[in-house]
């Protein structure tokens, strides 16, 4: 088995891959300038696998969204790169650095026929490229190691992992067997036949163990047992950890030491995968964000400044302590609702060192966050925590300091996309 200080030989895409064009090659090179110039990818494995492989043999369909943001039912068209027509469409969206929708209401996703489709919701799709490229540096991947990809989606990590690692170490695992088919059909495709298996991705795939890297590309509430224990010596896990709100995600960090030793930690970061099918979702509709806009409420003037979106240690905190929360990050003022109990909050400058907050409900928002601030400052403005397994199984959150912790919570944490 290979260590971690061993020296990737440079990969290759194999030679069986097929389909590309020049239009296709001219647009990933631009996506990938687009991702070096905001500073989101950096030389190495990573970008010359985004620079080589083609999105469009990954992702030969996918959604575009027809219709605003709120309308209902939403209309989407299903694109195909074998329509002429179709393609300079395909490919900008393919590019964009944007989510790409792949499936919709489950659906088998090989041998669909491209067209409209209305109501429903998509339920399977390729995340951000900011997100992936800098997720995929951080889990440092390097020829010859095992790697578990867990929610494979449209393929494209797993795709990466191929490239840089070689694919016989691959496994990638998601629970809908549709999505399992097209990314066994599309990765064979480009050359590859890593281990493409259906299951829960929570539970890993202990036969193919124990992994150098794991990679999981959904939300979950807390750090899966299991996948803990398929992590080899000197591995390394990453997932995103958070609750059913949106808004403010956390990165945890997972690695197991030589001598066999887990540390883990939480680090509150902008962006984050969605949540997993065990979630409740939260959102803000647009009739309640044009409540909260509108509607009045209980007004007081503070001299007590709102924090600032760069205290995203105190913001995580906030989502696990006073959980049920979602902020409105398109609306011009901090703007935060509750939507199971219809609690809100919106802060407004009111002059030089003074802000009008207008609170309405059975949650006081505007109390929830200053306690959770003024923890936050005792315990040192951390915006890294330390996850601590309990001999209970319990999780844990705590500050370096150990002044601000929480449990992480030990509900259902179904797999997703």
């Amino acid at each position: 088995m290979l260590t971690d200080d061993t020296v990737p030989a440079a990969p290759l895409l194999p030679a069986q891959a097929t389909g590309d064009t020049s239009a296709a090659v001219a647009a990933r090179a631009a996506m990938v300038a687009r991702l070096e110039a905001s500073g989101e990818l950096a030389p190495g494995p990573v970008r010359e696998a985004l620079l080589a492989l083609p999105r469009q043999i990954l992702m030969p369909q996918a959604y575009v969204r027809r219709s605003a943001p709120d309308e209902i039912p939403p209309c989407w068209d299903l694109l195909d790169f074998s329509r002429p027509a179709e393609r300079e469409e395909l490919l900008e969206r393919l590019h964009s650095g944007d989510s790409v929708s792949i499936q919709h209401d489950g659906e088998p996703i090989l041998g669909r026929v491209p067209g409209p489709r209305r109501g429903g919701v998509m339920t399977a799709m390729s995340s951000t490229m900011s997100l992936t490229a800098d997720l995929l540096q951080q889990l440092d991947l390097r020829r010859g190691q095992r790697v578990l990809d867990v929610g494979t989606g449209a393929g494209v990590t797993a795709s990466v992992a191929c490239f840089v690692c070689g694919d016989a170490g691959v496994v990638t695992l998601d629970i809908d067997p549709h999505v399992t088919a097209a990314a066994r059909e599309r990765l064979s495709a480009l050359g590859y036949r890593p281990a493409t298996v259906t299951g829960d991705g929570t539970t890993g795939w202990a036969a193919s163990g124990p992994y150098n890297r794991i990679f999981v590309s959904f939300a979950v509430r807390h750090v899966p047992h299991a996948l803990v224990e398929q992590l080899a010596p000197g591995g390394r896990a990453l997932m995103t950890l958070g609750t059913s709100s949106p808004s403010w995600p956390g990165l945890a960090v997972i690695e197991r030491r030589h001598d066999g030793r887990v540390e883990a930690e939480l680090r509150a970061v902008e962006f984050g995968h969605r949540v997993g099918a065990g979630f409740d979702r939260l959102f803000l509709s647009a009739a309640f964000r044009s409540t909260i806009t509108t509607a009045d409420g209980l007004t007081q003037r503070s001299r007590l400044a709102p924090p600032e979106d760069s205290a995203r240690g105190l913001w995580l905190a906030l989502d696990h302590l006073y959980p049920g929360l979602v902020r409105d990050f398109g609306a011009e003022d901090l703007t935060l609702g509750a939507p199971k109990c219809r609690s809100w909050m919106r802060v407004r400058p009111a002059g030089h060192g003074r802000w009008d907050v207008t609170t309405s409900g059975p949650r006081d928002i505007w109390a929830e966050i200053q306690d959770v601030a003024g923890r936050w400052r005792a315990a040192g403005q951390p915006d890294v925590f330390r996850i601590r397994f309990d001999t209970d199984g319990i999780q844990r959150a705590t500050s370096p300091s150990g002044a601000l912790t929480w449990q992480l919570s030990p509900g259902e944490t179904g797999d997703a996309r």
